[in-house]
């Protein structure tokens, strides 16, 4: 089966659709449309209603509207068309919107790379997707970077955006940086976007033509670019938005603190609201007290974070003076939700619920969510969403299916899961297996089809032939009061083969010692569980650039891996 076949709902066991919210059905319709159709029905629906706030400027759904189209014609003036790579480098910004679908109406394909990337690995991501053009922001850091890419790779272009000015602005905040061989490699937005604003209409095939080359995060190993086609994220924007179908159009709000070169946010976010209307308070960086003022002063509906924003919010010292009255609901992603985080933040903050996804970059992103209901819960990935078949599969032999309550590889099947990583067949081959996708996550599925994440299969720590889950390790550590970050990993041990290590942090004015926190846990874990050492840091534990804690900067740090 193709993994962007539809599936029909009376070819497999289903539990979990009796759990889904009144409303919600699990066979939805695709459209066969390019992704940015729908920015160009919602600017159609809602010209005057505000699509951006940013920097303190406010752009209308229209302005929005115009601005895609000056960029795609710029672009395709530049000689963007179908199969031309246009990188996105830059942190949150209004021109990430704006960037990302003028690319599409262009006929272009999207490359987001990571502001926070050493050169080395700029490069190396720029050379394996065949990046023409770069966008980025002028900021020295940034141009710097893009001034060794477009010396050492084959990009032959970048385009400025003046981070702090207007879109409309036309001025040109400094002067810019001469690259070797490449003169004139540098334009500015305001250049880019001289023209009438009417792009050449371009024939997207949505199951075919990539929208956006997506890099893996490399935490297990060498980035992979996963191929994302207009039907994989208009597939899984949709099958969002009927999860969350009390959202009405053209009515609610969204932070965007989340990077939205991230897949997460990129899809849940971006591409949401873009599709539903709503209104994205975009910040450049999480901070807890910008994020808590923008809450105060724009009572926002919804809020997308990864858990350690969550842990940083709750531990707030001044968080019992906000009002989260105004979000309908918080959606955690990106990393497990620890049972006792969830609980601690909903305590101190009030909110409604926050909701745990899951999902990977190569299903753009979201496979599984909890209900925003009582339904939810804690410790759950949730449910299966729309269109999406969930299957637990033999760790030995990776193809047959298990029984309700037994621990496997979690796989996916549905329109969303990617049409394969970029001039690389064998990683595809090895992923995408029958149609299934394999997650590389443990997990199991309860009797009501609830998800269960029990640990990464690469992860898992073998104590004297025994599997330890890192993951159950960490959900116990985390139920200590003093603990606000945790990671657990396995460390060669001569005698054991591999022994359990735990780095944690302790909460602000918290003070506990390593032993103290080993005599609590040694009636809550096995003997083999039992972290063999327990290293207190004072720093916060190293984390990716969308706020995932880290383990493999970690044990680099440590001298236990090397880069």
């Amino acid at each position: 089966m193709s993994a962007n076949t539809m599936l029909k709902q009376d070819s497999v066991e289903m539990p979990w659709v009796k759990n889904y919210v009144p409303g919600t059905t699990w066979d939805i319709d695709i459209p066969q449309q390019p992704l940015f159709s729908f920015l160009d029905r919602t600017v159609e629906k809602f010209p005057a209603r505000p699509a951006i706030h940013f920097a303190g400027h406010v752009y209308d759904f229209k302005t929005v509207g115009q601005l895609v189209n000056r960029v795609a014609r710029g672009l395709q003036l530049l000689g963007v068309k179908k199969g031309v790579k246009v990188g996105l480098f830059m942190p949150n910004s209004a021109y990430s919107v704006i960037a990302y679908y003028g690319v599409l109406k262009a006929g272009g394909t999207v490359v987001n790379f990571n502001p926070v990337y050493v050169e080395r690995d700029l490069i190396v991501q720029a050379d394996d997707s065949e990046t023409d053009l770069l966008v980025t922001l002028d900021l020295p850091p940034l141009l710097e970077k893009a001034t060794t890419l477009l010396e050492k790779t084959k990009i032959r272009k970048t385009i400025v955006c003046p981070m702090k000015q207007n879109l409309a602005s036309t001025t040109k905040t400094l002067d810019l940086p001469d690259a070797k061989n490449k003169p004139d490699a540098f334009l500015w937005f305001c250049d880019l976007t001289s023209n009438d604003g009417k792009p050449e209409a371009v024939m997207i095939n949505p199951l075919e033509d990539i929208a956006v080359l997506q890099y893996t995060g490399g935490t297990t190993g060498i980035p992979k670019g996963a191929m994302l086609t207009h039907h994989n994220l208009v597939a899984n924007m949709v099958q969002i938005g009927k999860w969350y179908h009390n959202t009405n159009d053209g009515e609610d709000s969204m932070i965007a603190v989340l990077p939205l070169f991230h897949v997460f946010a990129m899809t849940v976010v971006m591409n949401m609201s873009m599709m539903k209307g709503m209104t994205l308070f975009i910040m450049p960086q999480f901070t807890v007290p910008e994020l808590l003022e923008l809450i105060k002063h724009q009572k926002p509906g919804y809020v997308a974070a990864v858990p350690t924003m969550y842990i940083a919010m709750a531990n707030h010292d001044r968080i019992a003076e906000y009002d989260f009255s105004s979000i309908k609901f918080c959606l955690s992603g990106g990393a497990p939700l620890p049972a006792d985080v969830k609980r601690v933040f909903e305590q101190r903050t009030k909110a409604k619920l926050v909701a745990e996804g899951y999902g990977l970059t190569e299903s753009s992103p979201v496979v599984t969510c909890n209900p925003i209901s009582p339904k939810a819960r804690a410790g759950s990935i949730g449910l299966p969403i729309p269109g999406t078949l969930v299957e637990i599969i033999d760790l030995a032999d990776r193809k047959t299916p298990l029984p309700i309550g037994e621990k496997g590889e979690i796989c996916a099947t549905g329109p969303q899961v990617m049409k394969g990583y970029y001039k690389n067949p064998a990683e595809t081959e090895d992923v995408m297996r029958d149609g299934r996708l394999h997650t590389g996550d443990v997990g199991y599925m309860d009797e009501d089809g609830f998800v269960y994440i029990v640990d990464r299969v690469k992860d898992l720590i073998l104590v004297g032939g025994y599997n330890v889950y890192p993951r159950h390790v960490e959900e116990v550590i985390y139920a200590h009061p003093a603990i606000e970050e945790c990671i657990v990993a396995g460390v060669p041990d001569k005698l054991r083969g591999e022994a359990v290590h735990a780095w944690v942090k302790l909460r602000p004015g918290e003070s506990v010692s390593a032993e103290t926190l080993r005599v609590w846990l040694h009636d809550k874990l096995s003997p083999i569980e039992l972290p063999k050492k327990i290293i207190i840091r004072n720093e916060p534990l190293p984390k990716t650039a969308v706020g995932k804690l880290s383990k493999r900067d970690l044990l680099i740090q440590e001298g236990i891996k090397k880069r």
